[in-house]
């Protein structure tokens, strides 16, 4: 029975592991130059969530239900739920593994909170709300690893002008990850082991603009510009002291769910939508920031709302579906199309021409479940992500409207493959979708 060890790397695009662009990478260029390399084109959106479930079940979003980290209770503003594990109805890769009789570790794969039964163990991801939870199956392996390592760190906060407080605890998480991973590598039977390393998107965003020389607003530091690459640096030791734990015909695959660059800026939906006439409030909002929500909103007069995020995700105040909706069901599709035209009209800040694209779920997805928008919307191809968030003098923020972030999501992230045993070839191979990738480790761990 072959073994498999999967390191995903949040956020990780391919300028960094391939072309190693302003980092150093020794263990983790190993297996990229030996092996086979893809570049991965992450789902519609392209974020934490849905994106490694859609990886880890070859399942599209739409078909997932899964569209982002929040939903919309239907019907309502502000009110919203968090996605977790208990969302997840198809079988995952170490559900159909497990019951293949294939013993799995799987550490820190969003969503996994709370943990299920696995025919191995596990530690949920980042969105559990603290170590003080149940977070690991079986339940006494919180127990054995506290014991060793202390509370399970699970994130860190990472849109703060803290600088110096981020980059002391996102190194403490991690090294805390990459010693218990080695522990369960050392101590506990496996076939198929997956752990997945949210810091590596929380650097991203914290320190992108002193990273990334081509950054519209890059600053040079001399701590916080050498912070990516140090991390990166952790990593790759850390790696390093992993695969000497690895039997020697394991089979290693280094991914990430979606990549990285620069964020242009922040985009104001909302006050756009009522420039353009689709949304109208009662009085003007208070203060710049202000969360937009029911009670400031005339809804007899309303159209269209949006939410912020990565990217935009617009709401038809539809009569039937909505407690005061107005738009009428004949007037919903000729309604969708005008505002796709006037999404593609608008400019930046400068007058310069934006790349945006807006989709419905059903142009994307085989089949749409769950609590889906009525439009996606990437603003100038996801540079400028979107504010959702009112009262301000502007639609173009220079910044997050949430807090300091440097880098917003890019399509393509990495995935690279090395089989000691040359089955999987080597070189660059192409594009290949996020949703493939399951039926790609399924194959593997046949071969």
């Amino acid at each position: 029975m072959r073994k498999m060890f999967i390191l995903g790397l949040d956020c990780t695009p391919p300028k960094i592991l391939y072309e190693e662009y302003n980092v150093e990478l020794e263990y983790l260029k190993e297996i990229v130059e030996e092996g086979t390399r893809f570049n991965l084109k992450s789902c519609h959106p392209p974020i934490t969530i849905p994106a490694w479930i859609v990886m880890f079940t070859g399942k599209t979003p739409g078909e997932l239900g899964i569209y982002g980290f929040r939903h919309r209770k239907p019907g309502d503003v502000r009110e919203s739920y968090i996605v977790n594990s208990r969302f997840i109805k198809a079988p995952t890769l170490w559900d159909v593994l497990g019951r293949r009789g294939y013993r799995v570790g799987v550490i820190g794969v969003p969503p996994t909170y709370p943990p299920k039964p696995v025919h191995g163990f596990m530690i949920s991801d980042f969105i559990t709300p603290g170590p003080e939870k149940p977070y690991t199956f079986p339940p006494l392996l919180k127990v054995e690893l506290e014991r060793f390592f202390g509370p399970y760190i699970f994130d860190v906060i990472y849109r703060s002008h803290e600088k110096d407080k981020i980059v002391k605890e996102l190194f403490a998480m991690t090294k805390q990850h990459l010693s218990i991973v080695q522990y369960l590598l050392g101590k506990k039977r496996w076939d198929v082991f997956i752990y997945v390393e949210i810091g590596v998107d929380r650097v991203h965003h914290a320190f992108w603009k002193y990273f990334d020389r081509e950054h519209p607003r890059h600053v040079e530091h001399p701590v916080y510009s050498k912070t990516i690459p140090e991390y990166y640096k952790l990593i790759d030791e850390g790696f390093k002291s992993i695969k000497e734990k690895l039997p020697k015909d394991t089979i290693v695959v280094i991914t990430s769910d979606h990549g990285a660059k620069a964020m242009k800026g922040a985009f104001v939906v909302n006050q756009w939508l009522e420039e353009q006439g689709y949304l109208k409030f009662k009085e003007k909002p208070r203060r710049p920031g202000e969360d937009i929500d029911r009670e400031i909103i005339d809804w007899e007069h309303t159209m269209v709302w949006g939410w912020g995020g990565y990217y935009a995700r617009m709401f038809i105040n539809l009569e039937g579906r909505e407690p005061k909706g107005i738009v009428k069901k004949e007037e919903y599709e000729d309604l969708i199309n005008q505002l796709k035209k006037d999404i593609r009209k608008i400019k930046g800040p400068k007058g310069e021409p934006w790349n945006s694209k807006v989709y419905t779920p059903y142009e994307l997805y085989p089949e749409v479940n769950g609590d889906a928008p009525d439009l996606i919307v990437y603003f100038d191809n996801l540079s400028w992500r979107s504010a959702g968030t009112v009262g301000w003098d502007t639609i173009y923020l220079p910044e997050n409207d949430r807090g300091p972030d440097d880098a917003v999501h890019d399509w393509h992230g990495v995935f690279a493959v090395y089989d000691p045993e040359g089955t999987v070839g080597k070189g660059f191979k192409g594009e290949i979708r996020i949703e493939r990738v399951f039926d790609l480790l399924m194959k593997l761990m046949q071969s």
